[in-house]
């Protein structure tokens, strides 16, 4: 088939990619020409371990094809896929502006027969909006369907997300666009979810405010253990091995953050509320959330007898997680801020998202390794589980500092262990 993304984010990028690697023709449709100039190149403008070899290869074999331009895209292909973001207004609703604009510029270039996939997490009853749009703006003569397929990819692994999912969502209104797009997918690995739009378009909110709530429940779990004497971890871990539980998402630590999580949270708060339903369990996810974030300062000001103002602190992490530069909504902005307000002087140093950092995070000094950042620290705090700092020489890492203090917000290191080399230690939820 011939398709096309609309945007080249994580998901436009990623899943084009792999579409192309399955012996499509894959359009991208950006709206940067600079990055549109780089991704002909196989140059990308984000970090994912394994999609610049996929694009290269597939950039040689002509299947990905990369354009600023509608009209050299839409008209040849059968299925479009809107992949922009909907970022949270100041109210919390998606914001739905890009999405819109997207799906008129669609219209305008339909030829023959075409569905249209929003792939964009969008909130209920957006399709039915976005339909409006490009019957609106369609030539005279051509015909489309709509359909909603939400995306489940994960930062650092939208490969292997991609092409082995754990279910398909495909919301349609029509069996001919239905086919279609079970078709397309079906070189893919994973269980089919068939439904209607209003269904597909809710499934994605659904999921990842589980997520979210599974984390907001560890971490108030490990704040609860610790006031108790009792080994948060533990506690956990018992909890997660039971099958109706499962332990994925009970890792208490600093929080959630990232592109989907924290907006996502929001606009089901959003979407209840239009529907004049009080989610308050969603509204406690978030306020635990942050406790998260606010419980890591407080834990370092302790740690540091109380005392932040003229203090040295180390950084080790910046992206929200490991193995993606993403720093949308990262934990470490939040606690970085609120040192920083407090009069502490911040070092920093992330493997991958240093340059995206630097964007976001003033008035502090950027290191190139974690041994730098540790030198002459009063404290050092682990904010991204990154594997390169599980294996840091600790020794060394202790003859840095002034002080050998560490705080362990993603419980990354053995505490015994750390004590025996002679660290003051704390983590979370031990």
């Amino acid at each position: 088939m011939t398709i096309t993304f609309v945007g080249h984010g994580y998901v436009g990028v990623a899943t084009a990619s792999v579409f192309a690697d399955l012996g499509n023709t894959v359009w991208v449709i950006g709206h940067t020409k600079e990055k549109i100039e780089n991704l002909k190149k196989g140059i990308l403008p984000i970090y994912e371990p394994g999609l610049e070899e996929i694009v290269k290869r597939n950039i040689k074999a002509k299947r990905l094809l990369f354009t600023l331009d509608y009209r050299e895209a839409i008209p040849a292909s059968d299925a479009v896929f809107i992949a922009v973001g909907t970022p949270p207004k100041s109210t919390g609703e998606a914001d739905l502006s890009i999405v819109f604009e997207v799906a008129r510029k669609i219209g305008e270039n339909l030829e023959g027969y075409t569905v249209v996939v929003t792939k964009s997490t969008v909130p209920i009853g957006t399709n039915k909006v976005t339909k409006q749009i490009i019957e609106a703006a369609k030539p005279e003569g051509t015909t489309f369907d709509i359909a909603s397929i939400p995306e489940f990819l994960r930062e650092g692994q939208a490969i292997s997300d991609t092409l082995h999912p754990d279910r398909i969502v495909i919301g349609t209104e029509d069996k001919k666009a239905e086919k279609l797009l079970v078709e397309l997918h079906k070189p893919i690995d994973g269980s089919y979810i068939l439904t209607n739009i209003e269904t597909a378009e809710m499934i994605k909110y659904a999921a990842n405010s589980f997520l979210a709530t599974k984390i907001s429940y560890a971490n108030a779990i490990a704040y609860l253990s610790e006031l108790k004497g009792a080994d948060g971890l533990r506690v956990l871990e018992a909890v997660g091995l039971d099958k109706r539980v499962g332990n994925q998402f009970l890792s208490p630590g600093a929080g959630y953050g990232g592109s989907c999580f924290p907006k996502d949270v929001k606009a089901l708060i959003a979407i209840a509320k239009k529907a004049d339903y009080n989610f308050s369990l969603l509204k406690a996810v978030e306020e635990i959330n942050q406790q998260a974030m606010d419980g890591i300062v407080e834990k370092a000001k302790k740690m540091l007898g109380g005392k932040i103002r003229g203090k040295t602190i180390g950084i080790l992490g910046l992206s929200f997680k490991p193995n993606t530069d993403d720093m949308r909504d990262a934990p470490s902005i939040v606690v970085i801020n609120k040192l920083l307000a407090e009069g502490a002087k911040i070092k920093a140093y992330d493997p991958i998202a240093m340059n995206n950092a630097k964007k976001i995070l003033k008035n502090i000094e950027f290191r190139t390794d974690s041994y730098s950042v540790a030198k002459n620290s009063d404290i050092l705090i682990i904010m991204t589980e990154w594997n390169e700092f599980r294996q840091l020489d600790l020794n060394t890492i202790k003859q840095n500092m002034k002080k050998p203090v560490l705080l362990d917000a993603r419980n990354i290191y053995e505490p015994t262990r750390l004590r025996e080399i002679g660290f003051v230690y704390t983590g979370v939820g031990r």
